[in-house]
């Protein structure tokens, strides 16, 4: 393309002189996507001719950002998903040069750090790293890393003159679980034997019943090398040896990835997530604490049932584990974030462990802390965690799952000492909610140290063996939107280091796994016999009359209109604030449906967080400069789960809708939650809800930057559900067809467990531990992190 638009200037100087002088008369150093084109389109409206299809237009459809210093402009061009080039034009020569990310980010830095545009700088590239290593090529790929690794190296290993079938023999002759011998006892010397060995097992179990349990034919199987795990009947072992015969017979990743799965290797799982009140009880709402924490909560309760499942088909009475390790808080308010061990509601055998922060000189750090100043904690809380786990599990932990920047870091901290497979969930990486944070660190060092949160991400991101994302969008973005993980891409953070490779989005440690919604509290609304009818009178309550207690402004006119639900934090970027003026300002909505809030307080003085105190202020400007107090009922409050569950089927029941507007959400549980019940949603376009509806069969996608539009699209669905009922019962059907074979957490957990099982085979097998990366990581992290961590710990 850049050959392309270079024969293109040629001819054409005086056009790119026209546009680049617009940019210069802009006087704004640094320009965004949407700067870039409305320039553009501004000169195309004005201009003799169109510029339209032509190389020009390809070029600034291309643009995501550029950095104007006359008399040079540098420009920051997206090919696709993680394909990027960069190129400067001057304005006199008007001569467009590629130059290397390298120079792009030394030009960009004098935005910020011109006095020190020639003094040496930290560049970080991990791309040389990862050269002989399998790498996914097309963008379409992204996210699916296990299904290209597995078909990679199975198609290396067994090829091999017989190397990968001897590793294959060397794994499962050394496999154990609680000091317990499992698959070959070790009586096989070679390959040769194992398949000698198969057959006559084969043969043995062929005299059996079907049914027949492990422990009726477990002594010939002994005699002939076999030890557990194969199956806990004659069926189930038939067919995992079968597999096993296959593989040595035909290699194939499906078959590899197929009995991998059946495989007892993971019984013990430490999941970390040190900032914030962690809990079950009176911690939603608090500081830090939101999504993060139901993921987690119902995560572990869908683990734990999927390694039991798992465990008893193949025939091992083992009670797995799980040790969720989280900060012990002294002074915790009414949680119980004090308590050094909670059982998890709904488990047989997962637990929250906590463990306290301790200052240098070890004192305990009894209040709250942000998680932006967590940092100079980590290291020994890594340690203390790493004590508690081995003691609490009763060994090593078979997977190590870590959530968000500092749970990831700890997580890299303790796998890399015990040699554990590691799992990353980012659940949010603040570059892409704070723009250009990056840049202008030094700016928001005291409140946020972005320095550190970004160092550590980097190295999590890097020494995880896998990433587990909830979307697509969120690693690779769309065709004009950058992904979270892609601004890890390339990045500076001037006069601290250079980013020139960072993340590698075609790396195949990334999975796309969707969480899922509980499905013993929210399930569809025709499902009668499950349905909690004694929460009904709460709910009228509630909605229509008036709850005790419970603060509250507004009410129903006219209750008999359905209802617009949305539920979320009140902070600027759920926008709640922007659902209730587009309701407020549109003359259709409020005459076909009433608008129900539930988030945030109803008084500011009750908020300690400033910007919910600023949108508590404006909905409640909202509604008086509208006059929705007749129309509209707002609940500051934060419902019990099965009381939420009963919400969305009460919405449904009166043929309502939920609304998600957010400016930006990375995936939207509440969607989830919604669909399940059967309840037509309307979503942000913007992030994970694009891929979740899919729009105008399972829901709808709408701008919350034009709330007009979203207004008349969610009125003309009320109008048209009026004259023909089957829209809504079309949409609501599709909806929980869609949630059901996509995002319950029942899948999530098989995918899990299948994952950590592959990455963690490969690991053994093929040495995917990187031990040069983890050496440059280990520098890095000494000669950067510690000095910063540690430093910033005298700025509370």
């Amino acid at each position: 393309m850049i050959q392309k638009f270079e024969a293109w200037v040629a001819d054409h100087r005086s056009d790119l002189y026209a546009l680049v002088r617009k940019w210069f008369e802009l006087e704004r150093p640094l320009l965004l996507r949407s700067d870039l084109r409305a320039v553009f389109d501004e000169l195309n409206v004005d201009h003799p001719h169109s510029f339209v299809e032509t190389p020009l237009q390809e070029m600034v459809d291309l643009l995501q950002e550029a950095i104007c210093r006359p008399p040079l402009i540098y420009m920051a061009l997206r090919e696709d998903a993680g394909r990027w080039s960069f190129m400067s034009i001057h304005q006199q020569r008007l001569v467009p040069e590629l130059v290397s990310v390298s120079d792009y980010l030394a030009f960009k830095e004098l935005l910020v750090h011109s006095e020190g545009a020639h003094e040496p700088v930290l560049e970080l590239d991990f791309a040389p790293f990862n050269r002989g290593f399998p790498r996914l090529k097309e963008v379409r790929s992204i996210g699916q890393g296990v299904i290209f690794l597995n078909r990679q190296l199975a198609g290396t290993l067994f090829t091999q003159s017989g190397a990968g079938a001897g590793k294959l023999l060397h794994f499962l002759t050394v496999h154990s679980m609680e000091g317990r011998q499992l698959m070959l006892s070790g009586n096989f010397a070679d390959v040769a034997a194992l398949r000698a060995g198969l057959r006559r097992a084969l043969a043995l179990l062929d005299k059996y019943p079907v049914e027949t349990p492990w422990q009726q034919f477990a002594e010939p199987l002994s005699g002939l090398g076999f030890a557990p795990g194969w199956g806990d009947n004659a069926a189930r072992v038939t067919d995992t040896m079968s597999l096993l015969v296959d593989i040595l017979e035909a290699p194939s990743p499906l078959i590899l990835e197929n009995f991998l799965a059946r495989i007892p290797m993971v019984s013990k799982l430490l999941i970390l997530s040190p900032h914030g009140f962690f809990g079950q009880d009176h911690v939603l709402g608090l500081p830090d604490t939101g999504g993060q924490v139901v993921y987690i909560l119902d995560q572990v309760r869908a683990l734990e049932r999927d390694m039991s499942e798992r465990l008893l088909l193949q025939g091992i009475e083992v009670r797995p584990k799980i040790m969720i390790a989280t900060r012990l808080i002294p002074d915790a308010g009414e949680t119980l974030c004090n308590q050094p061990l909670e059982k998890i509601h709904g488990t047989q055998n997962a637990w929250i462990v906590r463990v306290p922060f301790r200052k240098p000189n070890g004192e305990i750090v009894r209040h709250w802390i942000s998680r932006f100043e967590i940092w100079p904690y980590l290291e020994n809380f890594a340690h203390d965690v790493e004590r508690e786990a081995l003691a609490q599990l009763s060994g090593r932990p078979d997977l190590i799952i870590g959530n968000y920047s500092d749970g990831n870091l700890v997580a890299s901290l303790i796998s890399q000492r015990i040699g554990v497979t590691q799992c990353n969930i980012a659940h949010a990486l603040e570059q892409s909610k704070y723009l250009h944070s990056a840049l202008h660190w030094r700016e928001s060092q005291t409140q946020y140290h972005f320095n550190c949160q970004y160092t550590a991400d980097l190295i999590a991101m890097n020494s995880a063996d896998f990433i587990i994302t909830s979307t697509y969008q969120e690693i690779a973005g769309t065709a004009h939107t950058v992904g979270q993980y892609e601004t890890y891409r390339h990045f500076t953070m001037p006069g601290l280091y250079r980013v020139v490779n960072g993340i590698d989005l075609f790396d195949p440690k990334f999975n796309i796994v969707s969480p899922g919604a509980d499905a013993e509290v929210y399930f569809s609304y025709l499902d009668h016999e499950r349905r909690l009818q004694s929460l009904l009178p709460e709910i009228e309550r509630l909605l229509y009359g008036q709850e005790p207690g419970v603060p509250s402004r507004g009410h129903f006119t006219d209750p008999s209109k359905p209802l617009i639900f949305t539920m979320a934090r009140l902070d600027t970027v759920k926008n709640l604030t922007g659902l209730a003026a587009l309701f407020g300002q549109s003359p259709a909505l409020p005459a076909v449906a009433n608008l129900l809030v539930i988030g945030g307080h109803i008084d500011p003085a009750l908020s300690s967080d400033g910007e919910e105190r600023a949108e508590i202020e404006h909905m409640h400007s909202i509604m008086n400069e509208y006059g929705l107090d007749g129309s509209m009922r707002w609940l500051g409050i934060r419902l019990e789960k099965n009381l939420a569950g009963e919400l969305y089927r009460h919405v449904a029941d009166r043929r309502g809708i939920f609304v998600q507007p957010a400016r930006f959400e990375a995936f939207g549980l509440t969607i989830i939650e919604a669909m399940a019940s059967g309840l037509p949603v309307f979503a942000t376009c913007y992030g994970g809800p694009r891929e979740i509806i899919q729009h105008g069969v399972s829901g709808y996608h709408f701008d919350p930057n034009h709330g007009s539009a979203a207004a008349a699209a969610m009125a003309d669905f009320f109008e048209r559900s009026a004259v023909d009922p089957m829209l809504w019962n079309k949409i609501s059907a599709m909806a929980l067809k869609r949630v059901e074979s996509r995002y319950t957490w029942r899948l999530y957990a098989e995918r899990m467990m299948t994952l950590s099982r592959i990455y963690g085979f490969w690991k053994f097998v093929s040495n995917l531990e990187h031990e040069e990366t983890m050496r440059y990581l280990n520098m890095f992290y000494h000669l950067q992190f510690r000095p910063m961590a540690q430093g910033s710990l005298f700025h509370e």
